[in-house]
């Protein structure tokens, strides 16, 4: 088995250090927080963000990254996309030359407008390959072993098959891509349609208008994703019809309950004080209009979003805007 390592101690990044070291490998999992860390390799669980999981004895949390990445055949970014061109930029001198970089992070660069997975090869000069994971997985059933598909994407297919062989388990499938654009526009973009969807739940409008914005939602993340480069029928895949679906109707959706909390009144500063983990839709959605405009792409329910996480809106008046919008044919390509 090879030497993975985990950049990253949330949810997200210590699911993926236990299907991974429960799967043979030897995980390094490092963190920022030397405390956290320390916890964790006492008690051998993250209380934080997934107190019931107890680690195998195959993954060693560190805070060292020198330490975390010697000899590390993978290194899987786990991080909060804000946080992710300073950490790469850390650990770029450590990470082998030979090694496979995963990204696993969700989101758009908001002074760049890149994608995370431009943002590492950025920080680590183009000198290493770099697949994509994205798909529906709440890193609570992940660590708890219930099935879940999702999508690696390479523009190397040998590299998306080493990893599709090296995370496979009997409970995580993975399914291959060489659009790697379309992957991560759809990752990034379900977050923004998800904090729609927490509206309509808090406001208590119903399934038929749930069904509307998760269908009008995603022809908004195609038209922007094609735009970009990424191709149509990606979006209709895991990365993208399958990660909106999970996220717009979960109740573990971060972003979904950010919604929820701006419709009953709430102000986003509030909200996001009160969490644990990131919501990336909360800043993805100014990213995201930029890229549209950059593209000349229109995207109606972000450009609500952003007025209501802004304060400029009510969630009311939103979905008011948007209901009254002029009518189009279904397929209006911009």
């Amino acid at each position: 088995m090879r030497k993975v390592t985990i950049l990253g101690t949330g949810s997200w990044g210590t699911a993926l250090a236990f299907h991974l070291g429960t799967a043979g490998h030897d995980v390094c999992l490092w963190g920022r927080n030397p405390e956290l860390i320390e916890e964790m390799t006492s008690r051998r669980a993250n209380a934080i963000y997934l107190p019931d999981i107890v680690l195998p004895p195959g993954v060693r949390p560190t805070a060292s990254l020198e330490a975390a990445l010697k000899g590390a055949e993978i290194v899987v970014a786990a991080l909060p996309s804000h946080g992710t061109r300073a950490v790469i930029r850390a650990a770029s001198p450590f990470i082998s030359r030979q090694a496979l970089i995963v990204s696993a992070s969700k989101g758009i660069e908001q002074d760049t407008l890149l994608r995370v997975s431009e943002v590492i090869a950025q920080e680590v000069r183009g000198a290493r390959p770099i697949a994509v994971l994205s798909g529906p997985s709440f890193a609570s059933e992940v660590a708890r072993g219930l099935p879940t598909a999702v999508c690696v994407a390479c523009a190397d297919p040998v590299l998306a098959e080493d990893v599709q062989r090296e995370f496979r388990a009997s409970y995580f499938r993975l399914y291959a891509s060489p659009d790697v654009a379309g992957v991560e526009i759809g990752g990034a973009l379900k977050n923004i349609i998800a904090i729609a969807a927490g509206v309509v739940e808090g406001m208590g409008l119903g399934q038929n208008a749930l069904a509307a914005l998760i269908t009008r939602g995603l022809a908004e993340i195609t038209r922007l994703a094609c735009a970009v480069g990424g191709r149509r029928e990606t979006l209709a895949g895991l990365s993208g019809l399958g990660d909106l679906v999970l996220t717009c109707t979960g109740t573990l959706s971060r972003n979904r309950h950010v919604g929820a909390e701006l419709a009953r009144g709430r102000p986003i500063n509030e909200v996001v004080a009160g969490m644990k983990m990131v919501a990336e839709g909360v800043r993805t959605t100014s990213a995201a209009l930029a890229l549209g405009r950059r593209h000349g792409i229109e995207l109606p329910i972000a450009t609500q979003m952003a007025d209501v996480l802004a304060g400029n809106r009510s969630a009311a008046a939103a979905v008011e805007e948007l209901m009254l919008r002029p009518q189009k044919t279904e397929q209006e390509s911009r």
